[in-house]
This record gives C-alpha cells, structure tokens and sequence, in this order.
C-alpha cells in the first residue's frame, strides 16, 4: 500500500518554527516506528501572498485536496492588516475549509496535570479535565446570506444571516455521535432554542438523528449561554460538546483557556470521507502566528505537535501511536520542562523550540 500522504503549510509567525518540531515527530515515526509518510509542502497566508499575490494559489488549494491530510502552522501577521480583505492570509484558511467542505471541527480541551496550576479555575475543577467540543464548521452565521453593511434611511445597518439545513446539523451531529463512542460515550448539543429558530431546527435535527441511529450514546441538551457558565463552573461534566460555528467559536475558546496555555491545543477539520476512506482533514494548532516571538525560537511546538497525533487518531486510524506521542509530551511536562508560556509565577529557565521538540523526541525513545 501507499504511504499516506501529508501536505504541510508551514504558513506565517512561529508557523515553520513549530512545524519544523512536527517534521522531527514524522521522520521519527519513520525510523523507530516504520511508519512512513509521504510529504509534500507549499504556501498559505501571507508568505503566499508575498510570494504569488494571493494567500492561497488553486494548485496549492488542489494539493490539498488529493492528500489524505493537511497540516497547517498558522497564518497572518500586523504586515498584512492593510491588505483588502479578499487577500488577507486569513482568507487561505477559510477557503481550505470551505472547498474541502471541512464541516466538523474537533476542538480538544486537555489539562495535563503539570499544568493544572495555570488554569485561572481551581486545581480540582481542571485536573484531568479531557472534553472535546465538536463545532460545524462551513455554515451558520459566518456564512449565511444576506450578510453585509448597508444604507437603511439615514443610517447603515450591519446584517449576517443564521442559517442553516437540516443535512448540516445532522451530519455534525452523527460527527460528535460517532467521536463520542471512542469515548465516553456522551454528548451534550448546545445551542440557543428559547430565541432562535435555527436554534429550534437545530436540537429537532440533533434528537431525530440520535433516536435513529445513536440511542447507545447518552444525549443532553443545553443552552449555549448556560453551557458557558457550566464550563467555567465544573467543565468535567461534559464529554462531546456539539454546536453551531458562532457557538463554537466561543465555547471552544472559552474551554481551552480553561486549560491555561493556547500554546497546548490542537484541532481538527473534518470532512466526508475520500474514496480511500479517509475523511477529508486538516490538523493545526489553536494558536496565532505570534509574530512578536517568531523567529526567535521561543514558541512552544506542542500545539502543532499534538495537532499531528490527532491526524494520527483521525485521518490514520493510528490511535496507538496518536497515544504515544501525547505520553511523551506528558512525560516532558512532568519532568518540568517548560517553553516560555508555560513558566508559571516563579519563573524559572525556559527551553526553546527546538529543545522542546528534542525532549519529546528523547521521551518517545524511551516508549520503545
């Protein structure tokens, strides 16, 4: 059988740096693990722009679509503010999810023990916390029409649309179904019913899809705003969150900085399956570009590199060695070792980016 195959877009900021970590995890799995990949690398953002005047080329974005999965670092920076917004870096993003049709967007919100103290909650709230909130990702509010500024009488009027389908909510929905029984087996739907008829549609769609084919998974419904308060309140409840984009991009920031460092998080976007099998996806780190450390070996590569075993899990059907690589990392937090956003109050003496990825390397040899 072929190697599975990976296109990385290193991207702007820290994005190479931390991507340069993730190649140093690849080649390993390659020779202690014989587990080899063919990959490939290109341009998003704005080092496409600067290189081809548009932050994602059609021959990058056809790449993407033949690979089994797309790693991506981070994309954008202060250098490209002025820019129209039709070539802002942040516009290769989306439309890799938009063409891929990348509509299931996985969101972990892990606290390791090491670093439980870094939550603003308090230690027994956060400790072992391990949820996942699965955000649809290719409609809703951010994508709906009508949407734009325009002249009502004397003023202007700001107008975006919340909409969606029933096939939209049902194929999230049977997303966070099928994650939740490699699991624990439960899911909570959060949305905004008492006020929104999408909201209303939304839990019909969720309920209908699990009495058909998920009555084996325990299902709750919730709010979205009270579901905000309980993450902050005992987050530990919850196991699968599922939601809508606008939803999600809130609850899923808010849950990972219950975690205490978005220089620790990964995600995935998922899509239909390919001809192999494989589901359309793209793994990457929750954080920015950081541009005010890039270049300069500081930032933490462990987002990106717990994004790379989450295609391990996802894309691969390698959970075993998915699992190894986030031992290592634990392991390299237990042991104390800590980039520059994870020195807590009394500092200390941080590693750099490279010596942290050499740490997980040395920590996974020891798993052999």
């Amino acid at each position: 059988m072929a190697n599975p195959s990976l296109l990385i877009l290193a991207g702007d900021g820290i994005g190479p740096e931390v991507m340069d970590e993730v190649k140093k995890v690849i080649s390993w799995m390659g020779s202690a693990r014989g587990i080899h990949f063919d990959v490939s690398e290109d341009l998003v953002g704005g080092c496409a722009y600067d290189a081809h005047g548009t932050p994602l080329t059609d021959a990058t974005m056809a790449k993407a679509q033949e690979v089994d999965a797309v790693l991506l670092g981070a994309v954008g920076g202060p250098k490209y503010d002025k820019l129209d917004f039709s070539v802002k870096p942040e516009r290769g993003l989306l439309r890799l999810r938009k063409e891929m049709d990348l509509f299931s967007n996985l969101r972990p919100a892990q606290c390791f023990d090491a670093l439980a103290d870094f939550s603003s909650l308090k230690r027994d709230v956060v400790a072992g916390l391990d949820i996942m909130i699965v955000r649809e990702l290719t409609s809703g509010v951010y994508f709906g029409e009508p949407r734009g500024i325009f002249k009502e009488g004397n003023e202007r009027v700001g107008i975006n649309t919340q909409r969606y389908t029933e096939s939209e909510i049902a194929r999230v929905a049977k997303s966070a179904f099928e994650l939740a029984r490699r699991r624990n087996n439960k899911v909570c739907s959060m949305e905004k019913a008492n006020v929104m008829e999408s909201g209303i549609l939304w839990r019909d769609v969720v309920t209908e899809v699990h009495q058909r084919d998920y009555q084996d998974v325990e299902l709750s419904h919730m709010y979205a705003d009270a579901g905000a308060m309980q993450l902050t309140r005992w987050p530990k409840q919850f196991d699968v969150i599922v939601t809508d984009n606008l939803f999600g991009d809130l609850l899923s920031d808010l849950a990972a900085m219950l975690t205490g460092s978005l220089g620790m998080l990964p995600s995935a976007s998922l899509g239909a399956p390919m001809a192999n099998g494989r589901p359309k996806a793209m793994y990457e780190p929750v954080h920015g570009s950081a541009p005010d450390i890039a270049g300069q070996g500081k930032a933490n590569p462990i987002a990106c590199i717990l994004s790379f075993a989450m295609a391990l899990r996802y894309s691969f059907d390698m959970g075993d060695e998915a699992a190894r690589v986030e031992k290592a990392v634990e392991k390299v937090l237990a042991d104390g070792l800590r980039t520059a956003d994870l020195l807590g109050p009394e500092g200390g003496s941080p590693i750099g980016t490279a010596a942290m990825g050499d740490a997980i390397i040395a920590a996974l040899n020891e798993t052999l």
